[in-house]
């Protein structure tokens, strides 16, 4: 078998062993079979007791490891307290900033994950078909969100060994802070755009809906509802 050489330290995506000779620990992920490494900081591998009492067995035998006598490894940040260990999971919330766009997704830093401020930023990755929950096939890009944009988004899928994807594909989520072109802090207007006050030039935007501002969209609907019915009933 194989020597597998493991690294002292390691970066976020660094392969650090196959799933047939260890189990991933805190600070990893399991990608495409390796364990990798989900955060900067220094690797440890921890022996199962059960492998250690039946290694002497094992001399004379070349056999697949089981579950239960794999070794684990994981990676640990450099004078982090583990109360501080916090990684983005699949239905987290989080709060990221956009740093580029590109025609079919928006590269955003994780900053946020829940209520827990991050000491290092995660990569993740808003794709056009997670942007919103309908009309997926008529999403752009750059109408949804601009670079420096702040968004609440949630996590969807831990990706590859580089990303994380996300989706704002609700109501409460999208875009909750955003400068216009002429660098003012804009307002939310409506699900679809934000305004810079200052200018009064309105941009486009995936916006997180506020209670308020939905129950006000809801009621200009239900107004034009009314007022189409009622164009139509004159009508007749």
């Amino acid at each position: 078998m194989a020597t597998v050489e493991i690294p002292q330290t390691a970066v976020p995506g660094k392969v650090l062993g196959p799933t047939t000779r260890f189990a991933a620990g805190p600070g990893t992920h399991v990608y495409n079979g390796n364990v990798v490494a989900s955060l900067l900081g220094d690797v440890t591998v921890t022996a199962s007791a059960k492998a250690q009492a039946g290694l002497t067995k094992r001399l004379n035998r070349i056999t697949p490891l089981s579950p239960e006598e794999l070794a684990t490894i994981s990676v640990a940040r450099k004078g982090a307290s583990k109360k501080r260990e916090v990684l983005p999971d699949v239905g987290n919330m989080v709060l990221c900033r956009v740093v580029r766009l590109m025609p079919k997704q928006a590269i955003v830093t994780i900053q946020q994950v829940g209520d827990t401020v991050l000491q290092t930023e995660w990569q993740g990755v808003i794709r056009s078909q997670d942007v919103r929950a309908t009309e997926k096939d008529k999403v752009k890009i750059y109408e949804s969100f601009k670079p420096g944009d702040v968004v609440r988004a949630q996590v969807i899928s831990l990706g590859d060994q580089a990303n994380y994807y996300l989706s704002t594909a609700a109501n409460e989520l999208g875009v909750i802070m955003a400068t216009s072109e002429a660098g003012n802090d804009m307002v939310p207007v409506s699900w679809k755009e934000y305004k810079d006050p200052e200018t009064g030039i309105g941009e486009p935007r995936k916006v997180k809906l506020r209670r308020a501002l939905q129950l006000d969209t809801l009621r200009r609907l239900r107004l034009q509802s009314i007022l189409h019915r009622l164009a139509n009933e004159a009508e007749g």
